[in-house]
């Protein structure tokens, strides 16, 4: 008899056992999936044309891959349903560029950090230019349950004055938008949106930063249960210490750091002005040798701002800026006709695409590519052995950027094998073209280009009988 009542309360504490609440690092690997909560956008999450991109897209990927679980990321567009899903147990993580604050640390927790951002009050260029708080006196329009209302809380403590409206039903973006329109006067965002926003949109003025160095993390619910909130210290340290965050920086934010109005007006002109003029053969020629010609455009633009006439000092002439050996190696004879310059600046991409290592991967072989069209791949060789001798990676562009402007130092350059070149120009070549290339994405895909137009050769400008030295840097 006692036996059986043993075994009762071992069958009872068994069952007792199975039923025991899973913690969610537990739900998440029974489930095979990581929820992840995100804002739509260019800095987080979008459908790219090459599937699903993102910084916070890339970075949560890897998570999940570790955690061995497919990533199931939920874009949201505003605030409100973002925060509402993650306190309503639908989501693991929110991972959305949002930046850390004590005041959210009593519903919240906060991973750790991986990137500072800071806060832009931002208004329309052309109107006055309000230096501080003082200079506002029309509400500021913010995103509802965003950093930047908690900003501006802080902020009323020494400007009583200040008034703002909250909106849920708009984007970051948006809200840039209104202002361009003229919908609303001011309003706060974070830097890299801004950033990413003023490639194509550069009557965005920042007035001046309302906060600074913000720590970015991904956030979690407030809870007991630290089963997957434990993981996160590890996971980060070995994004930075294998160059994972750095490389999703400079994919994604690395060329739009720098930004320069003027060229960037000039830019946004001219792909109305001077671009339908010759969109035909950057598309025709782009297709033939299998290279975006958003990209053609942007290395075109880049080289002479789409004058086939233009001459470098050094002699490399037209709307490609080809020298006469490259010209004769792909088969140009009149340079300065600007079908036969596209033409052959596709055939020469083409050939520096395919001159790149196996083992260097897309996106980094074309923008170490790039710099090769600019500086020669020689001296891109260079770089990339002193990346490999510093304890870099000579397959990621990220880690050869940081390397190339050594190139310009006689203690680095003078045990290279091709010697001195600018390799700092050829990074600054390398993030201009990236950003006229992202302008006219963003801008063919909401249908702002126009058509191009019909030329005829009789159109093209006569070469001159001048004979041009050869330029090194593009051998």
């Amino acid at each position: 008899m006692l036996k059986y009542i043993f075994m009762c309360f071992v069958v009872l504490f068994l069952v007792g056992c199975d039923k025991a609440p899973l913690n969610q690092l537990q739900q998440i690997k029974q489930n095979k999936v990581l929820r992840v909560g995100t804002l739509a956008g260019p800095g987080n999450y979008y459908q790219g044309t090459a599937g699903e991109q993102g910084f916070e897209y890339e970075l949560t990927s890897e998570f999940a891959n570790e955690l061995g679980v497919a990533l199931h990321i939920v874009p949201y567009f505003s605030l409100d349903e973002l925060f509402a899903r993650l306190d309503a147990g639908d989501l693991d993580i929110v991972a959305s560029a949002i930046s850390f604050h004590p005041s959210r640390t009593a519903q919240y927790r906060f991973g750790p950090t991986y990137r500072t951002i800071s806060q832009k009050l931002v208004y329309k260029q052309g109107r006055d230019w309000p230096r501080d708080f003082d200079d506002i006196n029309t509400p500021i329009t913010v995103l509802a349950h965003s950093n930047h209302v908690i900003a501006l809380e802080e902020a009323k403590i020494q400007y009583p004055h200040l008034t703002w409206d909250v909106v849920s039903d708009k984007g970051e973006e948006e809200l840039l938008q209104a202002i361009i329109d003229g919908e609303i006067d001011y309003t706060i965002t974070d830097s890299h949106s801004l950033a990413l926003f003023r490639r194509y949109h550069p009557t965005v003025s920042i007035a001046f930063s309302v906060t600074q160095d913000e720590h970015v993390a991904w956030m979690m619910r407030s809870e007991k249960d630290d089963s997957l909130y434990a993981l996160l210290p590890a996971f980060f340290a070995r994004a930075k210490k294998n160059n994972l965050l750095a490389t999703l920086e400079e994919k994604y934010f690395g060329h739009v750091e720098e930004f320069n109005y003027v060229n960037t007006l000039a830019f946004v002109e001219a792909v109305h002005s001077t671009l339908p003029t010759y969109l035909k053969w950057f598309k025709e020629y782009s297709t033939q040798h299998n290279i975006d010609w958003r990209l053609l455009a942007a290395v075109s633009y880049q080289e002479s701002m789409w004058d086939p006439k233009a001459k470098s000092p050094t002699g490399v002439r037209g709307i490609m800026m080809l020298t006469q050996p490259t010209a004769k190696q792909v088969g140009v004879t009149n340079r300065l006709n600007a079908k036969q310059n596209i033409e052959g600046g596709a055939k020469y991409l083409r050939i520096l695409f395919n001159r790149m290592p196996d083992e260097i991967q897309q996106p980094d072989s074309t923008w170490l590519a790039l710099a090769s069209y600019n500086v020669g791949w020689g001296h891109v060789r260079d770089a990339r052995a002193i990346t490999k001798e510093q304890g870099g990676d000579p397959n990621n562009w990220a880690d050869v950027k940081k390397r190339l402007p050594l190139l310009t130092k006689k203690r680095y350059y003078r045990n290279t094998k091709y010697g001195y070149a600018r390799g700092d120009v050829a990074v600054t070549y390398v993030d201009n073209i990236r950003r006229y290339y992202d302008a006219l994405v963003w801008l063919e895909e909401n249908g702002a280009l126009l058509p191009d137009d019909n030329i005829t050769s009789s159109q093209a400008i006569p070469e001159t009988n001048q004979k041009q030295p050869h330029d090194v840097a593009k051998k």
